[in-house]
């Protein structure tokens, strides 16, 4: 474990695991840690050595001094850039690989625009980034939504109302309702939502310049989708796979909720029927 002093960000703190050489930076899923991945143990802990950072309003991590309106206002892609230079001067420059899940998977893209050229692997499980935000965008960008989202953040009942109805109209299955409601049914926790996703609102990764990246480095990118995942399934990378040149894609017999033993059992099938082949 251990801290990055980031550039007018704050202190993010880190996670470190696997016994592999490769470096892998590591961005979890909403309500999780940079420890999120250790159950990948067999599929990936063997090959990589992962870096795995808390978001921000999660963990250990903290912002220095950012009020309420910063926060609101969000940081940008260069304060995004800062952890890779941070992680650089204490270890060094040197190849390495990224990993994000869900909306960790914006985190990761918006580095493979600035370091693509030092990007071995890409890894995306549910991603978010690889299309529009609509209702992310909404609230956080457009005045009304804005609004609504700051209110069901003070009310105790309105956030539970707004996500029963998102998971009545299938935007989200009854497991991650009942995870997204464990993180919202206090005051603390609806307040950390709505920083956490005004915080990164500004990170929207250009995907048509990443599948160009990805094409002129020669980058081996590995997508990976709960067949039942209605957050963030499939189709939300149709513009990158079209674009994109080395592609693995897994379409897992899950849901949203992928990073588990089982993704770890079946990552490591997948990749033992790949070397018979």
């Amino acid at each position: 474990m251990g801290f990055l002093q980031l550039p007018g960000l704050g202190k993010v703190h880190f996670h470190e695991y696997g016994t592999g050489k490769q470096p892998l930076i590591a961005f979890h899923g909403y309500g999780m840690t940079g420890k999120q991945f250790h159950v990948l143990e067999k599929s990936l802990l063997t090959r990589y050595h992962v870096y795995g950072f808390d978001h921000f309003f999660h963990g250990e991590s903290r912002l220095d001094g950012w009020t309420d309106k910063q926060i609101r206002a969000g940081m940008t892609k260069q304060m995004m850039y800062n952890y890779l230079q941070e992680w650089f001067k204490i270890y060094g420059e040197q190849r390495i690989s990224v990993l994000g899940y869900s909306l960790g998977a914006s985190l990761a893209l918006t580095l493979v625009e600035e370091y693509a050229h030092l990007i071995d692997d890409i890894i995306l499980m549910a991603p978010d980034g690889l299309t529009k935000r609509t209702g992310f965008h909404i609230i956080t960008h457009n005045v009304f939504g804005k609004s609504i989202f700051r209110l069901a953040t003070k009310s105790s009942w309105l956030a539970p109302f707004l996500l029963k109805v998102v998971k009545v109209v299938g935007v989200i299955d009854e497991s991650l309702y009942q995870i997204a409601y464990n993180e919202i049914d206090t005051p603390k926790k609806r307040l950390d939502t709505y920083y956490t996703l005004n915080l990164i609102k500004l990170l929207n990764p250009d995907v048509s310049k990443i599948a160009a990246l990805v094409n002129q480095y020669k980058i081996k990118c590995t997508l990976i989708f709960g067949t039942d995942d209605h957050l963030f399934p499939k189709s939300v990378a149709k513009d990158f796979l079209a674009a994109a040149e080395d592609v693995e894609i897994h379409h897992v017999k899950m849901g949203h909720w992928l990073v588990t033993k089982a993704l770890d059992e079946y990552l490591l099938e997948a990749k033992s029927k790949m070397h018979k082949a």
